[in-house]
């Protein structure tokens, strides 16, 4: 999945690069495992924004992907690799032996007429889904469940995944792709292997449009407003803020930890993505 570069013929286009699509075999979806997703521009459900910096773009459709990866025993065959617009990762759509279909988060290396598979007997390969006791000490995983039954929640994006490190009593232990270590249940389902889309963290935007496109509005910094928009406004010229880092609303922004006290699964973390505890 290598990138693509511009003939410099505007600025823009000057820094640009965007992925080939050499891997992907279809342009359009699986119309039964669509939804319609509504664009919020950062609105709750009473019109007011809570989140900045978000609106337009173009308009997308939900692809439903099966995070449970619950067909125990079904083997299924990559019909199609497809472009997902909600994600950085590809998908592929699956063809189970019974007839049912259903998209997948696809792995790296995988492609269309392999055959994939999910249960506690099936071999620990690229794209197979199992629980964390019957994986081996060391393999890659990603789409990791953290409540057994619910799903996938974490290493889901383009180019992560996860090492198993070790298994003691109910739990196994995991080093995220961020360094944190920490441990799971073990009877949690994983998938192996990498995920897709590697160079995703390589490509460059190039141009204020093409973020546009993603539904991302332009952000203004702190510093460039009057003093009644934001702590670090005021003053003639540039100027340091003269104070540690604040939000528009006065907290501080950086080193503060936002992750709730009460957490349940802060006791489960054996080393910090920071080096701390």
């Amino acid at each position: 999945m290598p990138l693509r570069n511009y003939r410099p013929t505007s600025p823009g286009l000057r820094q640009m690069t965007r992925s080939t699509f050499e891997e992907i075999t279809t342009d359009s979806p699986h119309k039964p495992l669509t939804e319609k997703l509504v664009r919020r521009a950062g609105r709750n459900s009473q019109g007011k924004l809570t989140v900045r910096h978000q609106g337009s773009g173009h308009k997308r459709q939900y692809r439903v992907i099966d995070w449970k990866r619950d067909k125990v025993g079904v083997p299924a065959k990559i019909a199609t690799v497809e472009y997902d617009p909600n994600r950085s990762a590809r998908i592929g759509l699956l063809h189970y032996a019974d007839g049912e279909k259903r998209y997948m988060l696809l792995p790296h290396g995988l492609k269309v007429g392999d055959t994939v598979a999910a249960g506690p007997d099936v071999e620990a390969r690229t794209g197979n889904a199992l629980p964390l006791r019957n994986i081996p000490l060391g393999t890659q995983i990603h789409n990791i469940e953290l409540v057994a039954g619910r799903g996938g929640q974490i290493v889901r994006s383009a180019g992560s995944s996860a090492q198993l490190l070790a298994k003691e009593g109910d739990f196994a232990t995991i080093r995220l792709p961020s360094n944190e270590v920490r441990r799971v249940r073990i009877e949690c389902v994983a998938t192996v292997g990498q995920v897709s889309n590697l160079d995703h963290e390589n490509q460059k935007i190039g141009k204020a449009g093409r973020s546009r496109h993603m539904g991302r509005r332009p952000e203004v910094r702190g510093s460039a407003m009057n003093p009644r928009d934001h702590p670090h406004g005021g003053g003639e010229g540039k100027q340091p803020t003269g104070m540690p880092p604040k939000t528009k609303w006065g907290r501080p922004a950086m080193g503060l930890r936002t992750r709730v006290k009460k957490n349940k699964s802060n006791k489960l973390i054996v080393r910090r993505r920071y080096g701390r505890g």
